[in-house]
Formats: C-alpha cells, structure tokens, sequence
C-alpha cells in the first residue's frame, strides 16, 4: 500500500486546508478524498499527477515516501519535534456572511472563488467540517432583552440534503433559499421546511425542501454585546408556579 493517503492528509494539516477544500482543488468529491487518506482506495493515476504538480512534490516521493513536515514547509533546518505536534492544531478557517458581501453570497455562493475572497475568521474548531460565518442584520430572533442583535455573529456547520429530515425541530439554521439568506428555528414536516423567528411578530416562512440551497446548522454564537446576566429568578418563579399548579390539579382529582 502506498503512503499517498497519509501524505495527503499531512499535506492539509500544514496547508490549514478541511477536506472539502482540498477535494474540490482536484474536483474530487470529499468522501473520495476521505477512502484515500484512509487507505480504503487509491487515486487514478490521474489525479496523483495533478496533486504532485499543484504542490510541487515528484510523484514517487508522493506514493512511496511518508513526507515530513520539514519538507512540505521547505524548512532548512531543523524543525522541533514538538513543532509538528503544534502545526496540526490549525484554526479552521471560517467565510464569513457580512451585511456587505450578503447580496454576492446569494449570487455567488457556489463559486469557489468568491468564497475564498470573503472575510475570513479562525477558530480552534474540527478543521474537517464545512463551516459559515453570518452577521445578524435584523432582530427576527430576538425576544424582549434575550436573543439575537445586529451585529451578533453566528457559524454554521453546512448541512447535506440527506441529512436535512434528522434534523431535530427547533434547530437554528441559517438558509439560503428563494434569492434570500434566513436565520430562524428549523420545523420540518413532510417535503415541507418551516422557518419560524423568535419574535413574536415576525410571521413564518415555508419553502419545499427540493427549493433550498444551503442550509448551515449553527454552533456557535458570539455576542456583540455582553449578555445580561440575571439569576434566573424569572425562570425560577415560573417554575414554582407551574408545580402549584400541578398540585392543585391533582388534588381535584
């Protein structure tokens, strides 16, 4: 077996590049990218050529030699061996939706090369998921002082359309359908997506599930401004109210 798979592999750690952005340099498909850097298939000999030319290693290093970091660096020392321990945890590197580039993103958003001119965040997250950046512009998901403010910015992990029916109701997703980016809670019924805000006076939106573009599941949230803090004395009361009012119910039974 050769040491292609592994070479690939550490050729993305030292380049910070996720295994959806490698795939598509060399138009492969990212489960095909993953068989290889697992052993569980070997490249045509095809794309081998096309990989060794884009980052100038001769073919049989590639498939024969197990490549060190010093070299992929070209490095003309010697480098630590603590050193490639730390090259591994590379940031993941985050295109982020601005109140800017928005109306380009619903244009563009499958053009690889508009995605690599965005702004750009990192963060200590998995280096192997597609991610989105996406600046709030509106206060949909918002409620009274709790919620979400222009300015927040929230990531999001790319959803496949296989996978849009497992989500769980009640998710915040970012989508992109009918020429518009939406950030609301995700309700699914049947062919049926529903987005629904958290302000009370926003009305739902509802797209067939074969409309949508994209869809980012969010995981993270970084606040714009320091959220309030409280005691959860609210949140406490109406849990006290609520058990009287089992009490009471069950003593009428």
């Amino acid at each position: 077996m050769s040491c292609f798979g592994k070479n690939i592999r550490k050729i993305r750690t030292v380049k910070t590049l996720s295994q959806q952005s490698f795939a598509e340099l060399f138009d492969l498909k990212r489960g095909t990218l993953g068989a290889y850097e697992e052993g569980r298939s070997e490249p045509k000999i095809e794309t081998i050529i096309k990989i060794a030319n884009y980052f100038s290693i001769p073919i049989d290093d590639l498939l024969t030699k197990e490549l060190t970091v010093n070299s992929l660096l070209k490095f003309k020392g010697e480098i630590p061996e603590d050193q490639e321990e730390l090259i591994k945890e590379q940031f993941a590197t985050i295109p982020c939706i601005t109140p800017k580039n928005n109306s380009d993103y619903i244009t563009y958003f499958g053009k690889a090369h508009f995605i690599k001119s965005m702004p750009c965040l990192q963060l200590p997250i998995n280096i192997e998921k597609s991610f989105r950046g996406y600046t709030v512009n509106s206060l949909e998901m918002s409620n009274n002082d709790k919620g979400l403010f222009p300015k927040d910015i929230v990531i999001g992990e790319f959803v496949p359309k296989k996978v849009y029916k497992k989500i769980n109701n009640g998710v915040l997703v970012l989508v992109l359908a009918d020429k518009q980016l939406i950030l609301r809670r995700l309700f699914i019924t049947d062919e049926t997506l529903v987005l629904r805000a958290d302000h009370k006076n926003v009305e739902e939106l509802s797209f067939n599930l074969k409309d949508i573009k994209e869809m980012w599941r969010i995981r993270y949230i970084f606040y714009h401004r320091i959220p309030e803090v409280t005691d959860g004395i609210e949140d406490k009361l109406l849990f006290l109210e609520q058990e009287f009012e089992k009490l009471k119910s069950s003593r009428k039974i």
